[in-house]
């Protein structure tokens, strides 16, 4: 035996000893099912499970039948397979768009135990019981059924693969490109379109979803300018190659049309590698912005609605052409071919010069050109219709029906052709309606969205010779209308094949006639969903999920829509279509969101001080999109709770200090700066003097609470506003629309300063003493020189430019400074040295909103979209001298009612237990129910100085029920705590420490 006939041998009984664009030197070995295979290089795993004889692929959705590879391209509705295992399984994958690599591991979906055979299947049997729409019907009853019986059984029904358990460990990236001239397809019009653009000197990008570039080319035996097309299209692809202003990009598919010349793409940059590099991702998806863009994606050929049209060996007529002319496989050994149109007749012409067997050409028209059929040597049946088919696991004969005769014809494989669909769908993705052409029997591209043309088949231009010249023509009127020069007329020849259809949509037999193979929807489901009224091609399309597989109904659609136009005495015209929406073709959803994935999904930013407190043995928490010091565990403490008291302590009885970067930091300047911030603000910020900080509330428009925070005055002009760590963006980009938008007439400059400072909260009776260590002796600090709310400009450490505001959110007195960020690590070191003799200690977040709830203070718990400045016990601030943003919405009835739940504090009737925020307060007297809800519990944790839990919540009536006693409930924690109300200031109600 020789090698090469042991290679052909190799890549299976159906492979043809010659031709094909695949590599026979190159053996590649894959699995499907277990079963160990072997294809060649340029093989799709479709092609070489062919070659092999694998005739079944799948099966389908609801009955479960046994289903064969039908096309030859990413519109096909049976080759679905799980590709891969572990984290990288892959389900729902097409075979036809699948490359064959070598070690590729493939299993088959929707069967158990085995694809051969399906226990499911039994669901052919039943289908009477299961028409269109029977889910809707039959789970009504009884009602107790439904969550016990009927939704287990539908959920463990539903679905095709499995997804991958485990992350997904593979990456995406994602890209912009920039270009004159957008061609989506690389067929023979889009080539053609390429080149005038290229040769123009138009910055081209040429899109193919196929791994090789030609489209239809690779398939048919065509000549273009006197010699075979191949090569014309592989001269011209070596031409747009090689120029510099032109991209080819194979394994990419525009999925998108968006505004303003924006479409999306998909690229598969390593998905045909058995192992890529740990720097490739898998895909990349693209966003191409063109001036101009030609739509050349070609079209779909569809099948016809007959008894037994489902059967495995059953294709379309142009993919049996694909697999014979460019993978070098036989479709079977003895063909018939059924069709309405003269497109038909070359796949019989094609398969016959191959030596492949043709029993039969039927083709359902009473008279076609003699042309089609010369040298032919197969029997022709003309008024011939396919009324039946036999087979299990493969077809074995059809039956054929004349208006004379029926009679039955053996063959292993069965072509169909019921005319093609043009590939529109990029064009009605800006709202465009597709227009019916009776001379093809099929849709075609109405108004395309602004910068785009339509050309070929895509256009419904179905011969060669247009093909080329429609795909010259709209290039060069790209061209002039971008201003480039061009030499006008000159393109591609070739002749006009002919092409004649007399429609054919369904043909009435005993057999179940499909028309979406994968969702199982047949001419009787189509009836069905008519004689109920469902007489709308939407809500056809719902009732039935016709169109809703993973081909989008790329070769279904047309075929519902014309029966659904035969039952309702309508044109297709006037029925309609449904409507294209993008994406175009499936895209992964991890290429949605590229790099922003896991920890990438919003990147951790880290505190000037992070490498200091790391080494201090901090443990972090994600505090938005900051890691934050949690807390400082010491050697001998039990657990973060034991280390979080002696923090809360430290600070009550000595100092400490904690890194409060994160806190929004917006710096204003400007002569009106005051009267800006007085608009935005509830209470009046024009009279704050210079060196003086005040705290203030900003409503939303509807008079809801936005944010709150301190802003300080450093001088007449210039203003430093802090925001809350999670409203630090919000609160920027409200007060730029503000300014932009609502008053520009305003002398307002705004910067965000929140990365460029570093800020500490030093805290504690001992908190001037730590902070005298460290501030410039030119700057007192004592509490005449520097009260409460006081606010200054200064320098620490010899010399470093500070800022520093005495304000408390504590309840200890306090003081916040802040240097710029690169001295942060320093500046947390040079506190920690000062503070020794006082017995500093560093704290986290979770001692400061300890302390923050024993002080009573509010924060985003309580600011949670749905609180009033009333509410949150601050109507007093609310000033009624002037005007500001949520002022008139935040007066209407319902928000001043008394009986709004508003803050109120509480404290566990026995000390022992504990409150749980979130739960839900209600009377004692009352039961377990929503009717008995009267607020909820917004904080809580252990006081250290109070020894007991306490908590702030938000309850009907508020602080008028005072002293009252009521049960916090969370039953998802199996907790009931009787508790009692009370002011939500637990320390130091008089203000006294703060402003010793």
């Amino acid at each position: 035996m020789t090698g090469s006939t042991a290679a052909r041998r190799s890549a299976g009984p159906y492979r043809l000893s010659e031709g094909g664009l695949i590599d026979r030197g190159s053996v590649v070995s894959f699995q499907f099912d277990g079963d160990k295979l072997t294809g060649f290089a340029g093989d799709t795993l479709a092609s070489a499970l062919l070659a092999n004889g694998n005739r079944v692929a799948g099966r389908s959705f609801k009955y479960h039948r046994p289903r064969g590879i039908m096309t030859a391209g990413p519109e096909e509705p049976n080759g679905l397979v799980e590709l891969g295992d572990g984290a990288r399984r892959t389900p729902n994958t097409k075979v036809t768009g699948v490359e064959l690599q070598d070690g590729l591991v493939a299993t088959s979906q929707n069967r158990w135990p085995s694809l051969g055979f399906d226990v499911l299947s039994i669901n052919s049997l039943l289908a009477p019981f299961l028409p269109a729409g029977f889910y809707y019907k039959t789970f009504m009853w009884p009602s107790a059924f439904w969550e016990r019986v009927y939704e287990p059984l539908i959920r463990r029904a539903a679905g095709l693969g499995r997804a991958a358990s485990d992350g997904d460990p593979d990456s995406y990236e994602q890209a912009n490109a920039f270009c004159d001239l957008l061609v989506v397809g690389s067929g023979p019009t889009g080539i053609a379109a390429a080149l005038k653009g290229a040769r123009a000197g138009a910055r081209v990008i040429l899109c193919e979803d196929d791994f090789c570039l030609g489209g239809r080319l690779l398939s048919d035996r065509r000549e273009i300018d006197g010699r075979p097309a191949e090569l014309w299209a592989q001269d011209a692809l070596i031409e747009l190659e090689a120029a510099p202003n032109v991209s080819l990009m194979p394994r990419t598919a525009v999925f998108g049309a968006y505004d303003s010349g924006v479409y999306g793409a998909i690229e598969r940059v390593s998905d045909n590698m058995a192992a890529p590099s740990d720097h490739l991702p898998r895909q990349r998806l693209w966003r191409i912005v063109a001036r101009r863009a030609v739509l050349a994606a070609g079209a779909t050929e569809r099948s016809i609605a007959f008894g037994g049209n489902d059967r495995p060996g059953i294709q379309l007529s142009s993919a049996m052409r694909t697999y014979a002319r460019r993978f070098a496989v036989a479709p079977g050994r003895r063909i018939v071919v059924f069709t309405n149109n003269d497109d038909g007749w070359r796949t019989a012409n094609e398969l016959h010069s191959l030596g492949i067997t043709v029993a039969a050409v039927i083709d359902s028209r009473s008279a076609v050109s003699p042309l089609l059929a010369a040298g032919l040597e197969s029997r022709v049946i003309l008024c011939g219709e396919v009324i039946a088919t036999r087979g299990g696991h493969g077809i074995r004969s059809v039956t054929v029906r004349t208006p004379d005769r029926t009679e039955t014809i053996d063959c292993d494989a069965l072509a169909v052709s019921g005319g093609w669909n043009p590939n529109l769908g990029l064009t009605c993705h800006l709202g465009s309606r597709a227009r019916w052409n009776e001379n093809i029997a099929a849709f075609v591209p109405g108004d395309p969205p602004k910068g785009m043309a339509v050309a070929g088949a895509a256009n419904g231009t179905l011969t060669l010779g247009n093909c080329l010249r429609e795909g010259s023509r709209v290039a060069e009127a790209a061209m002039d209308d971008l201003g480039m020069s061009y030499v006008r007329g000159e393109h591609a020849r070739a002749d006009d094949e002919s092409f004649a259809i007399t429609p054919l949509w369904h043909i009435a037999s005993k057999q179940k006639a499909f028309v979406d193979f994968q969702n199982d929807v047949t001419s009787d489901d189509v009836s069905l969903a008519f004689r109920e009224g469902f007489r709308e091609v939407e809500h056809l399309k719902r009732y039935t999920t016709l169109g809703m597989a993973t081909d989008q109904g790329k070769t279904s659609s047309v075929n519902g829509v014309a029966q659904l136009a035969m039952a309702t005495g309508r044109t297709i015209a006037q029925t309609g279509r449904t409507t294209s929406r993008p994406p175009e073709v499936p895209v992964a959803i991890g290429a949605f969101a590229g790099h922003h994935r896991g920890k990438h999904f919003r990147p951790i930013r880290y505190t000037p001080s992070h490498a200091w407190a790391s080494g201090q043995g901090a443990m972090f928490v994600e505090s938005g999109p900051w890691l934050r010091a949690q807390y400082y565990p010491r050697a001998g403490e039990a657990g973060w709770f034991e280390t979080v008291c002696r923090e809360v302590t430290t600070v009550r009885e000595k100092v400490g200090f904690c890194d409060v970067s994160t806190l929004g930091k917006i710096e204003l300047q400007g002569k009106d700066v005051g009267a800006f911030l007085d608009r935005l603000y509830i209470n009046t910020f024009s009279t704050l003097a210079v060196g003086r900080a005040r705290y203030g509330l900003m409503l939303r428009e509807d008079g809801f609470a936005l944010d709150d925070g301190t802003t300080s005055r450093l001088s007449e002009d210039r203003f430093l506003m802090t925001t809350t760590t999670a409203n630090a963006e919000r609160v920027f980009q409200h007060m730029k629309f503000c300014h932009q938008v609502l008053w520009p007439e305003l002398d307002v400059q705004l910067v965000s300063g929140t990365d460029q400072w570093a800020q500490f909260s030093v805290a504690g009776p001992r908190a001037r003493d730590t902070l005298a260590g460290i501030v410039d002796p030119a700057f007192p600090i004592g509490n005449n020189e520097f009260p409460y709310m006081a606010a200054a400009e200064l320098t620490v450490c010899s010399g470093v430019a500070a800022r520093l505001y005495r304000i408390s959110f504590s309840g200890e007195l306090a003081y916040e400074i802040a240097v710029p960020a690169r001295y942060g690590a320093a500046l947390a070191g040079a506190l920690m040295e000062a503070g020794t003799p006082y017995g500093v200690a560093p704290y986290g977040t979770e001692a400061l909103a300890t302390m923050r709830i024993e002080k009573g203070h509010i924060a985003g718990n309580e600011i949670d979209g749905r609180t009033t400045a009333t509410d949150l016990g601050l109507g007093r601030m609310m000033s009624k001298q002037k005007d500001y943003i949520g002022r008139i919405l935040a007066g209407r009835e319902a928000l001043l009612d008394p009986q709004r739940q508003s803050i109120v504090g509480l404290r566990p009737i026995d000390r022992r237990r504990q409150i749980r925020a979130g739960a839900h307060i209600l009377s004692r007297s009352g039961g377990l129910t929503s009717d008995n809800d009267q607020g909820i519990v917004t904080s809580a944790t252990f006081s250290p100085s109070l020894q007991h839990s306490i908590g702030l919540g938000l309850l009907a009536g508020g602080l008028r029920r005072l002293g009252e006693q009521l049960r916090a409930v969370d039953l998802v924690r199996d907790s009931i705590v009787d508790i009692e109300i009370c002011a939500p200031c637990f320390i130091d109600s008089e203000g006294v420490r703060v402003r010793g």
